[in-house]
């Protein structure tokens, strides 16, 4: 797909996810970093896991980024294009790095766990309105972003600010709060990062990161903090999502999964949801698809899996409310599709 060239307007696609993506290195067995003695090669990052897991979904997606012109920058490229993403759009920086990070194969919620960013002065972090191709942005149905963009740098704030103001012909914006703390070299963070949300036509956040950021409990709270957005979607980990919309708020349970890593979940929820969303799906069910496709992974050690065929999906979403509560997902479930009637079973 050809997204630039003289004369000739960027293609229209289903989603164009921007943000910085960096290579991660995954220790290959368990361990502190300095105990371990070799690491297996990956990506991460929260827009282009998104973007990954929707073209993997069968949507047309636009990944708009910059990298270094350097190995790890053409590891990236090359990844991510090869879920069927344009990557046509991504500037190439002959001066600053691709960033890259080590983690420990631990859970990220134990105390642990280890990551390591070399991510300061990298090529995304120097993304500004001059030199993104903004229009390869802007043609998309959905524009989706994260809060994390916007710590990066005050020119990637700045772009970040430009991307969600309302405008004639503005896609429609989704924005993931995804806060990172040890990002943001100034106070105003949080401030930031709610003016973008509240800009922004539908809202990711997790419960808890939205208490140890701003201070607001429960979803209600929530909800009252941010009455913009025409969709608000309140990740409550295990225990479901409740999503606000102009109708009111729906509870969703999510299923019980059997976690193999809790990394890439949240990015997989917003896919699920998202592509419900251009489906035109009911609310529920565009909670269901989210919660599966962060089943899909939470039962690999990566940021990444192969979702769940659409059909196999949308079997499980039809479920009614007894079966998919009794619904458990474990590794692999997303290739037994024709075993889909075997996994409502008990916990």
């Amino acid at each position: 797909m050809t997204v630039t060239g003289p004369g000739k307007a960027p293609d229209v696609v289903d989603v164009v996810a921007l943000g910085e993506s960096m290579v991660t290195f995954l220790p290959t067995r368990p361990g502190r970093l300095a105990d371990v003695p070799s690491f297996d090669r990956a990506i991460g990052g929260a827009e282009s896991n998104v973007a990954c897991v929707l073209a993997a979904a069968g949507h047309s997606v636009r990944w708009v980024s910059r990298v270094g012109a350097d190995g790890f920058g053409d590891h990236l490229v090359e990844t991510i294009g090869a879920y069927g993403v344009d990557v046509t759009a991504v500037g190439r920086d002959p001066e600053r790095p691709t960033g890259v990070y080590f983690r420990t194969a631990g859970d990220r919620a134990t105390d642990a766990h280890e990551v390591a960013y070399y991510r300061a002065g990298s090529a995304a972090s120097a993304m500004t309105v001059d030199n993104v191709d903004l229009a390869a942005v802007r043609a998309g149905r959905v524009l989706h972003l994260s809060g994390i963009t916007a710590a990066l740098a005050e020119g990637c704030a700045d772009l970040m600010r430009e991307l969600t103001v309302l405008r004639h012909g503005r896609p429609l914006v989704s924005f993931d709060v995804n806060h990172r703390p040890g990002l943001w070299r100034t106070a105003d963070g949080p401030q930031t990062t709610l003016e973008l949300a509240r800009a922004a036509d539908l809202v990711f956040v997790g419960e808890d990161e939205a208490q140890d950021v701003w201070g607001l409990v429960g979803p209600d709270a929530v909800r009252a903090a941010f009455p913009d957005p025409s969709v608000l979607v309140v990740k409550q980990g295990g225990q479901g999502a409740t999503v606000y919309d102009r109708t009111g708020a729906t509870f969703v349970p999510a299923p019980h999964v059997d976690v193999v890593a809790a990394v890439g979940a949240g990015d997989a929820f917003a896919a699920g949801f998202l592509s419900a969303t251009l489906r035109a799906l009911p609310v529920r069910d565009r909670i269901r698809h989210g919660h599966l496709m962060a089943a899909a992974a939470l039962t690999v050690p990566g940021d990444l899996a192969v979702p769940p065929s659409r059909d196999h999906a949308d079997r499980l979403v039809a479920l009614d409310d007894t079966a998919w509560e009794r619904l458990r997902l474990g590794p692999g479930w997303t290739a037994a599709a024709e075993r889909a009637d075997e996994e409502v079973r008990t916990p």
